[in-house]
């Protein structure tokens, strides 16, 4: 799978052109490039190779106005049953993938591929050659989640009289793929997985129906809507209502839900329950804002478009580790599962713009592991909303922690908050800030107050930063569901840390340069008071205030500047062998 080729080529294009495309991108080639009119083709060294030129030049470099096509070179006679199939969306679900494929024809193993680009890539072989061929055909060009698959042979030695599998290596694939989980490729690729789970809650009374005998009618429906489906029926036992989790593709998800309505509607006549049965949607606090829209608009147009009636349950009933919204939905069955897909909709824009700002900060905010914070719905809980999954372990040397290489150095800042929510940031009889100090695994201490008159109480946070990310962002979201901001009011809070005296000016930069680039960046205001007097430790304070991410940055970069300043101080190992004479 060494050898390429190259079409779309320029009638005006030179061996020569290709060869500097190829030295620009810094492609290796084995070989001199074989030009044909409106073609090419070149060896590579290794498979790797190949690999990137594919990913780096098909389809998105151009030679003399052409866009190049780059794939591998496969003679005809081993065009049979094996394909590749590229640009296979990263949170992507197995099973969703596997009901693809299966569409097509028996599949007999797929395996995921190692490369450095962002989607996932997997060879595939199919049981006989119209199996592939029609693969081929219908998934080439495929839109996924906005992602169009490309799909193309890849040599096939079980065909054309080629060695099999057992001579020469196959590179480590197998004939039928292993289980997943167990496959050694697929711990360098991103975890394939739902992006936004459709979660429901049905009533308790339905939830056998929806299993069916011995799990038939659960399976029927997983079959034919190609999604995975969890029934947490051991959750809050004896609750009228258990949650179901539904993992596919958006049109995979709805597909379920209608058949899940159907079942439940089925059962309510069959068992004369006379109630009515509506759809109901669990969704994270954080997307349902959005949803609504401003005065509610959003939610108004679903309601008009659908003809159903839509309620959200109020923000009292969420609590820190149960953060989401039942969205009720009224109406037939066609109505109801016409607003589910106008309400997921909303949601999964919601989720994908709040990734793209936390991909964002993760760049801004370095080692930090964002995904297991679970700040957001889908990190460490899967694909599942928090409220499902148990909060992560507190940072540590065991925490998810891959940049600085070993046990972070603890910090302490000191964040200050409105004395009014002092009792719901400690919670009745001190529960509520013991919870929230193990799962961010920080000390947090809130400071006796300075007078009977005093606006704010400091709160002294004190951990990694990955704790203090988790600690922080928790009081954040804390004061604006308590209200003590308003509903269009973005909370923003005043944060301290201490740094040494003789590190202030590094903060500040010449003229104050380094301290204004810092606000530009993070959007906090960041203020080196220059009348202060050093405390016993001989520290300043650096007052940083600003919305949660943007105080976040501002901390981040502080902190970055002390330890250069750290790194600098620290004597110099002494030279190995002596020292030679300086020359005059």
């Amino acid at each position: 799978m060494n050898k390429l080729y190259i079409g779309n080529v320029s009638e005006q294009a030179s061996a020569v052109d290709l060869e500097s495309i190829f030295e620009q991108w810094k492609i290796p080639f084995s070989g001199p490039f074989l030009v044909k009119t409106g073609y090419a083709f070149v060896d590579c060294p290794d498979e790797k190779v190949a690999m990137k030129a594919i990913d780096t030049l098909s389809g998105k470099v151009e030679l003399h106005g052409k866009l190049l096509e780059v794939e591998h070179s496969v003679p005809k006679r081993q065009r049979s049953c094996k394909l590749q199939i590229r640009n296979i969306p990263p949170h992507m679900q197995w099973e969703v993938l596997d009901g693809l494929l299966a569409q097509y024809g028996t599949v007999e193993s797929c395996e995921q591929v190692n490369t450095e680009t962002e989607t996932a890539v997997v060879n595939v072989r199919y049981a006989a050659k119209d199996q592939a061929r029609q693969a081929l055909e219908k998934l080439n060009g495929f839109l996924m989640e906005s992602y169009a698959l490309k799909v193309c042979f890849i040599p096939d030695e079980q065909a054309g009289g080629a060695e099999g599998p057992g001579v020469g290596g196959r590179r480590g694939m197998a004939p039928r793929g292993p289980p997943r989980a167990g496959s050694p490729s697929l711990g360098a690729r991103p975890k394939m997985q739902a992006d936004v789970p459709l979660r429901m809650l049905v009533p308790t009374q339905f939830v056998g129906a929806i299993i069916g005998k011995e799990g038939s009618t659960i399976r029927n429906i997983t079959k034919h809507t190609h999604s995975k489906i969890d029934i947490h029926r051991k959750e809050n036992a004896g609750a009228a209502e258990k949650p179901i989790t539904v993992h596919s593709t958006p049109e995979g998800c709805s597909n379920a839900c209608r058949s899940i309505m159907e079942i439940m509607q089925k059962e309510a006549v069959d068992t004369k329950f006379t109630e009515e049965v509506p759809l109901k949607i669990l969704a994270h606090n954080n997307f349902v804002g959005r949803l609504i829209g401003k005065e509610g608009r959003n939610l108004k147009k679903i309601e008009q478009d659908t003809q159903t009636k839509i309620t959200i349950s109020p923000l009292q009933d969420l609590t820190l580790y149960n953060p989401e919204r039942t969205i009720t939905v009224k109406g037939s069955i066609e109505a109801c599962a016409l607003a589910e897909q106008e309400v997921m909709k909303k949601i999964r824009e919601a989720y994908d713009n709040d990734i793209a700002a936390m991909n964002l900060q993760s760049n801004l905010i370095p080692g930090l592991n964002l995904n297991a914070l679970g700040l957001f719905p889908g990190g460490a809980s899967g694909g599942m909303s928090p409220s499902m999954a148990a909060p992560p372990p507190p940072s540590g040397p065991q925490g998810a922690y891959p940049a600085f290489g070993g046990q972070p150095e603890t910090e302490t800042v000191y964040l200050f908050i409105p004395a009014l929510a002092v009792g719901a940031i400690i919670g009745k009889q001190g529960q509520h800030i013991k919870q929230l100090s193990r799962f961010a695994g920080a000390s947090i201490k809130i400071a006796p107050a300075d007078g009977a008159e005093a606006k704010q109480r400091m709160v002294i946070i004190t951990g990694p930063p990955e704790a203090q990310f988790k600690a922080q962002g928790r009081i954040f979201g804390k004061l604006k569901e308590e209200n003590f901001f308003g509903p269009k009011e973005e909370v923003k809070l005043e944060a301290h840390i201490k740094v040494p005296s003789s590190a202030a000016g590094r903060v500040i930069g010449k003229g104050g340069k380094t301290v204004n680039e810092l606000q530009n960046l993070s959007s906090a205001e960041v203020v080196v008071p220059r009348d202060q007097t050093p405390d016993e430790d001989d520290q300043v304070v650096v007052k940083i205030s600003g919305h949660f991410y943007a105080s976040q940055v501002a901390q981040r970069r502080i902190q970055e500047i002390l330890s250069q300043v750290r790194r600098q101080q620290e004597p110099k190992p002494a030279p190995a062998g002596p020292s030679l004479a300086r020359r005059k």
